[in-house]
């Protein structure tokens, strides 16, 4: 059988699946807290695709997918929002990702999400008070689920973008 045919079968197709698939699986199976390849999809997404819609729609499918199965919940739009930015942001210097700077993107864009979540989670939710001690106090707690997000996203990105060097290499 030729190599090849899997890739003939699914076409352009295989990474924008592959990823809906990974991202999905990796939300609904158990896993430490803000453990997973999302942000990581956000900023290689651009590395992968070609135009923008297609990054949004791999991203938003494998959310609400995942998220049918978890549960809808109250900060839902902030975490969707957050993670459109950080695709936008870097979709717009996908050119400039390479093996040395995705250590310090993968940094920011998990500062994003750190910082956009979290104040959803203080403004909507019922936890800390309405001033800016309570805002401090909600970036405070929210630290443990920080190192994760950072250490997964780079775990994540790397991984992502080595396999798409490997893929080219061995399918092209």
């Amino acid at each position: 059988m030729n190599k090849n045919f899997f890739l003939k079968i699914c076409g352009d197709n295989l990474l924008p699946l592959g990823l809906i698939f990974l991202m999905v699986f990796s939300r609904i199976i158990p896993h430490p807290p803000n453990f997973t390849p999302i942000i990581a999809v956000a900023i290689m997404s651009g590395y992968f695709f070609k135009k923008i819609y297609i990054s949004f729609i791999v991203l938003f499918a494998a959310m609400l997918l995942s998220d049918l199965f978890l549960g809808f919940y109250q900060n839902m739009f902030l975490v969707y929002l957050s993670l459109f930015f950080i695709t936008y942001i870097f979709f717009t210097i996908s050119k400039r990702i390479d093996g040395k700077n995705l250590f310090i993107y993968s940094f920011f864009a998990s500062l994003i999400f750190y910082l956009v979540t979290n104040f959803g989670v203080w403004l909507l939710g019922n936890m800390y008070q309405k001033n800016l001690s309570g805002l401090i106090q909600c970036y405070y707690f929210a630290i443990p689920f920080f190192t994760k997000t950072i250490l997964s996203t780079i775990i994540f990105s790397y991984t992502a973008f080595f396999a798409n060097h490997y893929y080219i290499k061995k399918f092209s």
